[in-house]
């Protein structure tokens, strides 16, 4: 008997003060990074999906972006243009 699933991983990267595209208010916004990993008897072998996301925390939309738009408002937080940084990056697991 083989037991084999899935276990996702967000991590968020930073929090930025940006402008919702679903409510106009300039709030902050948390850049997340989800990844999906393949197990193989409970133990995560590798990623097979990851997805880039922004998250208002005034209305809770949430928005997907590219890697690439991801690296980039990573980087303008921590250089701290425009105020835009807060907290601190950490891990978190979640469940499906």
């Amino acid at each position: 008997m083989i037991i084999f699933g899935t276990k996702g991983y967000l991590y968020q990267l930073a929090i930025l003060t940006l402008v919702c595209g679903r409510c106009g208010n300039p709030a902050a916004h948390t850049l997340k990074k989800r990844v999906t990993k393949f197990t193989l008897f409970f133990v995560p072998l590798f990623p097979f999906s990851t997805k880039y996301l922004t998250q208002c925390t005034f209305c809770g939309a949430e928005q997907q972006i590219t890697k690439e738009q991801a690296e980039q408002l990573q980087v303008q937080a921590e250089s701290g243009q425009g105020r835009q940084a807060y907290g601190q990056p950490h891990q978190q697991p979640y469940q499906h």
